[in-house]
Protein backbone atom coordinates (compact mmCIF):
# COMPACT_ATOMS: atom_id res chain seq x y z
CA UNK A 1 0.00 0.00 0.00
CA UNK A 2 1.84 3.46 -1.36
CA UNK A 3 -0.62 5.71 0.63
CA UNK A 4 -2.30 4.65 4.70
CA UNK A 5 -3.89 7.84 4.74
CA UNK A 6 -6.05 7.11 1.30
CA UNK A 7 -6.81 3.52 2.60
CA UNK A 8 -8.06 4.99 5.86
CA UNK A 9 -10.11 7.65 3.83
CA UNK A 10 -11.82 5.02 1.58
CA UNK A 11 -12.51 2.84 4.38
CA UNK A 12 -14.34 5.71 6.24
CA UNK A 13 -16.65 6.56 3.01
CA UNK A 14 -17.54 2.74 1.78
CA UNK A 15 -18.36 2.34 5.27
CA UNK A 16 -20.73 5.25 5.71
CA UNK A 17 -22.24 4.39 2.47
CA UNK A 18 -23.69 1.10 3.71
CA UNK A 19 -24.38 2.53 7.42
CA UNK A 20 -21.98 0.47 9.31
CA UNK A 21 -21.83 1.40 12.72
CA UNK A 22 -18.04 0.85 13.19
CA UNK A 23 -15.06 0.37 10.85
CA UNK A 24 -11.51 -1.40 11.79
CA UNK A 25 -8.93 0.92 10.28
CA UNK A 26 -4.77 0.01 10.93
CA UNK A 27 -3.11 2.12 13.29
CA UNK A 28 -0.50 4.43 12.71
CA UNK A 29 -0.01 7.57 14.89
CA UNK A 30 -1.10 10.14 11.83
CA UNK A 31 -4.10 8.04 11.53
CA UNK A 32 -4.74 8.90 15.57
CA UNK A 33 -4.66 12.35 15.19
CA UNK A 34 -6.61 12.27 12.37
CA UNK A 35 -9.51 10.39 14.49
CA UNK A 36 -9.57 12.79 17.30
CA UNK A 37 -9.66 15.87 14.87
CA UNK A 38 -12.62 13.58 13.32
CA UNK A 39 -14.26 13.00 17.01
CA UNK A 40 -13.30 16.69 17.62
CA UNK A 41 -15.25 18.19 15.24
CA UNK A 42 -18.31 16.19 15.39
CA UNK A 43 -17.34 13.70 12.46
CA UNK A 44 -17.48 10.63 14.20
CA UNK A 45 -19.25 9.30 17.34
CA UNK A 46 -16.43 7.97 19.12
CA UNK A 47 -12.57 6.13 18.11
CA UNK A 48 -11.00 2.69 20.23
CA UNK A 49 -7.14 2.39 19.86
CA UNK A 50 -6.72 -1.41 19.99
CA UNK A 51 -3.55 -2.72 21.33
CA UNK A 52 -1.73 -5.88 19.34
CA UNK A 53 -1.90 -8.86 21.35
CA UNK A 54 -3.26 -12.15 21.23
CA UNK A 55 -6.94 -11.82 20.59
CA UNK A 56 -5.78 -9.25 17.79
CA UNK A 57 -2.93 -9.64 15.80
CA UNK A 58 -2.51 -6.40 14.83
CA UNK A 59 -2.83 -2.72 16.05
CA UNK A 60 -5.67 -0.59 14.77
CA UNK A 61 -8.17 1.91 15.26
CA UNK A 62 -12.20 1.55 15.67
CA UNK A 63 -14.20 4.35 14.54
CA UNK A 64 -17.86 4.68 15.77
CA UNK A 65 -19.41 6.62 12.57
CA UNK A 66 -22.35 9.47 13.31
CA UNK A 67 -25.38 9.44 11.97
CA UNK A 68 -28.48 11.65 12.08
CA UNK A 69 -31.57 10.36 10.74
CA UNK A 70 -30.16 7.58 9.40
CA UNK A 71 -27.59 9.53 6.74
CA UNK A 72 -24.11 9.90 7.45
CA UNK A 73 -23.20 12.66 8.88
CA UNK A 74 -19.56 12.63 6.70
CA UNK A 75 -21.38 13.42 2.70
CA UNK A 76 -17.88 14.07 1.48
CA UNK A 77 -14.46 12.81 2.06
CA UNK A 78 -11.63 13.92 -0.36
CA UNK A 79 -7.81 13.30 0.08
CA UNK A 80 -5.67 16.27 -1.68
CA UNK A 81 -2.49 15.34 -0.74
CA UNK A 82 -1.74 12.26 -3.03
CA UNK A 83 1.97 10.62 -2.91
CA UNK A 84 3.09 11.64 -6.72
CA UNK A 85 1.46 15.23 -6.04
CA UNK A 86 2.21 16.89 -2.35
CA UNK A 87 -0.13 19.80 -2.03
CA UNK A 88 0.96 22.39 0.00
CA UNK A 89 -1.25 25.72 1.24
CA UNK A 90 0.57 28.92 3.06
CA UNK A 91 -0.83 30.46 5.90
CA UNK A 92 -2.64 33.01 3.71
CA UNK A 93 -4.51 31.02 1.15
CA UNK A 94 -5.45 28.07 3.65
CA UNK A 95 -8.27 26.04 2.00
CA UNK A 96 -11.82 26.95 2.92
CA UNK A 97 -14.52 23.50 2.20
CA UNK A 98 -17.82 23.96 1.51
CA UNK A 99 -18.07 27.58 2.47
CA UNK A 100 -16.62 26.52 5.90
CA UNK A 101 -18.72 24.23 6.47
CA UNK A 102 -16.25 21.45 6.42
CA UNK A 103 -12.77 20.90 7.70
CA UNK A 104 -9.66 20.57 5.75
CA UNK A 105 -6.60 18.51 7.59
CA UNK A 106 -3.34 20.49 7.66
CA UNK A 107 0.05 18.62 8.21
CA UNK A 108 1.91 21.75 9.57
CA UNK A 109 5.25 21.88 11.85
CA UNK A 110 3.22 22.15 14.90
CA UNK A 111 1.48 18.97 14.31
CA UNK A 112 -1.84 18.05 12.13
CA UNK A 113 -4.89 20.38 12.87
CA UNK A 114 -7.51 21.78 11.05
CA UNK A 115 -8.16 24.46 8.85
CA UNK A 116 -9.41 26.50 11.40
CA UNK A 117 -6.81 25.87 14.00
CA UNK A 118 -3.87 26.40 11.49
CA UNK A 119 -5.27 29.71 10.28
CA UNK A 120 -5.61 31.06 14.39
CA UNK A 121 -1.87 29.45 14.85
CA UNK A 122 -0.45 31.48 11.28
CA UNK A 123 0.55 28.22 10.02
CA UNK A 124 0.64 26.67 6.69
CA UNK A 125 1.60 23.27 5.49
CA UNK A 126 0.18 20.04 3.05
CA UNK A 127 -3.14 19.77 3.01
CA UNK A 128 -3.85 15.92 3.52
CA UNK A 129 -7.39 15.76 3.06
CA UNK A 130 -11.38 17.72 3.05
CA UNK A 131 -14.23 16.20 5.10
CA UNK A 132 -17.62 17.70 4.45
Amino acid sequence: MTDPIADMLTRIRNAAKIRKAEVFIPFSKMKLEIAKILKREGFISDFEEIKKDDEHKFGGLNLVLKYEDGVSVITGIKKISKPGRRVYAVKEKLPIVVNDYGIAIISTSAGIMTNRQAKKAGLGGEVICEIY
